[in-house]
């Protein structure tokens, strides 16, 4: 059945100027182009964002990084070596967080699922710091938005090839935010080991799936399907967001995995159907990674397809790497301790 889907995208993302850097504006405009290319921006509802607030920036980073992250901007400094700030930056991540509020609201307004289009990225971004291309945390302050708006179980499903250290920063001791993560390892940013599984109230909320470079599809479906899909049943979200980095692919530059936009298709795929089981189909992506160019808008369109209702193309079953499997039943001995994972 056709689902309603949504884009948020502003021109202003583009103003984030960082040169020749990999996180640069040529990313979305490659993206848009190819969506117009295809008709595929026909079939999406457009919606503007919003600067997010000072108040729900706070809900995760502290005020005095706030105003470092302003003064910074308005100097051009760099927040960190690999994080280029230009005079807009600090109004930009304003405007990233509020795409990523922006497209909860869309969703809890009545479309299916929206995808933030927006840019700087966010899932490093921590706390006290930015770091990693990332000034503000778009994806964990959405997740608080989306509590404060009454739905209080988050699931946080974030594929891109590096870990999150910032979101699982950010709710590591909070049961009512589920973080489930799939990223090369060892590999920036050094983070996202198999047994960083949260603390307090918290252990066993944090699910890290450290994968080995080279893994391909069906490495990362089959942790989807064996660890993400029960342990997502049995926690019964209220809302899905999703940190869509399609940085996993072949060929990206930054990392040594083995995606394809096929690949990406079926991991959304997953996904809504974890989301029609437990949340009326709701699903928020927020972009996050993804550095060749045309990988990155196939990649997206592959996933707002599948957003729309199309089927996905499954591959050939192969062997899944033994290195794969390994790591799979490594994190499986770890979580058993937390979910039933058959």
């Amino acid at each position: 059945m056709p689902k309603r889907c949504g884009i948020v995208y502003h021109p202003d993302y583009l103003k984030h100027e960082t040169g020749s850097h990999p996180e640069r504006k040529e990313r979305l405009l490659s993206i848009i182009s190819h969506l117009k290319e295809t008709g595929m921006m026909e079939k999406v509802v457009l919606t503007g964002p919003r600067p997010a607030l000072q108040d729900e920036i706070r809900y995760i980073h502290t005020p005095g990084y706030i105003e470092k992250a302003r003064r910074y901007s308005e100097l051009e400094l760099q927040i960190d070596p690999d994080t280029v700030l230009s005079k807009e930056s600090y109004n930009v991540a304003l405007l990233a967080a509020g795409g990523a509020i922006t497209a909860v609201d869309s969703v809890l307004d009545g479309l299916d699922c929206s995808f933030a289009l927006v840019r700087p990225p966010g899932h490093h971004a921590m706390p006290d710091r930015g770091m990693g291309f990332c000034i503000f945390n778009n994806i964990a302050i959405a997740a608080r938005h989306a509590q404060k708006k009454g739905k209080k179980r988050i699931l946080i499903v974030d594929w891109d090839v590096h870990h999150g250290n910032g979101t699982q920063d950010a709710f590591y001791d909070d049961p009512t935010v589920l973080y489930f993560s799939t990223h090369e390892y060892p590999h920036y940013p050094g983070t996202g080991w198999l047994d960083e599984v949260g603390s307090g109230g918290g252990e066993g909320f944090n699910i890290n799936v450290p994968l080995p470079a080279g893994t391909c599809d069906p490495g990362f479906i089959a942790a989807f399907e064996e660890i993400l899909v029960p342990a997502a049943r049995e926690f019964k979200p209220d809302l899905i967001l999703i940190s869509a980095g399609q940085d996993a692919c072949a060929e990206d530059g930054l990392a040594r995995m083995r995606m394809s936009p096929r690949g990406f298709a079926a991991l959304a795929s997953i996904v809504r159907s974890i989301a029609s089981e437990t949340c009326e189909g709701k699903v928020v992506a927020a972009l996050e990674g993804g550095y060749d160019l045309g990988l990155l808008a196939r990649s997206v369109a592959a996933i707002l397809e599948v957003f729309m209702g199309k089927e996905p193309v499954r591959g050939e079953d192969v062997a899944l790497d033994p290195r794969v499997r390994e790591r799979l039943e490594q994190v499986k001995k770890v979580q058993w301790r937390y979910w039933k994972l058959g």
